[in-house]
């Protein structure tokens, strides 16, 4: 139980220490006065660094539901438990897979990436509610987890629409080895537009792990 509890903590912790990190190195990426070689290495860093949090956040459910289990927050046959981390790992086997690889040849495991991110969404959106409104029991800072977790994934869709202007400037910026006013100009616009949902996904962090700590209902 120790052990388990543990891990779940450690959930939080490497999801926001890799963030920090993250947003720690794309100050380097937007830099004008860094040659373009200190650019790139800056956003080798930070897409490596950005799968400590990736990596939690999928991490986070089956963690928690086994927790909660154990507990005895939560009623549920073995068999759920079981379901959702094959489900999870199957997840965390794609995530990493589209991390270490990339190319045309990788358009399914993004689209089955997305597909599941909307579906875990839907599931944790409709359990909290349901628990919120007593339709199903559990204690309540387990159905505001439920929704506050969904709502990270949620700003984490956003974040990747955020960021869809940033990759043709970098990638031309790769390929000629030198930066313009206009690709410093979009990639700064595009890191600022960012900023606000990577600081609500800290908020939602932290109110998750208090909830935890001090449970209420």
């Amino acid at each position: 139980m120790a052990l388990l509890s543990l891990l779940h903590i450690l959930v939080p912790v490497y999801w926001l220490g890799g963030d920090l990190g993250a947003f720690y190195s794309a100050g380097f990426l937007v830099d004008p006065k860094r040659s373009v070689q200190e650019r790139m290495l800056a956003l080798t860093i930070l897409n490596n660094i950005d799968m400590a949090p990736r990596t939690m956040l999928i991490l986070a459910l089956p963690t928690g539901l086994l927790l909660a289990r154990e507990k005895g927050w939560l009623l549920m046959p073995w068999i759920v438990v079981f379901a959702v981390w094959l489900g999870a790992l199957a997840w965390l086997g794609i995530a990493w897979a589209l991390h270490l690889r990339h190319g045309a040849s990788m358009q399914g495991l993004r689209r089955a990436d997305l597909a599941i991110r909307w579906a875990v969404v839907a599931a944790l959106m409709v359990a909290g509610g349901l628990g919120i409104a007593h339709r199903v029991q559990m204690p309540l800072f387990i159905a505001l987890k439920f929704l506050i977790l969904g709502g990270a994934i949620l700003l984490g869709l956003l974040l990747r629409r955020l960021l869809g202007p940033l990759f043709p400037p970098v990638v031309e910026m790769r390929k000629s080895g030198v930066s313009t006013p206009e690709s410093d100009r979009v990639i700064a616009g595009v890191i600022a537009r960012t900023r606000p949902a990577v600081v609500m996904i800290w908020v939602l962090v932290l109110a998750a792990s208090l909830l935890g700590l001090a449970r209420p209902g």
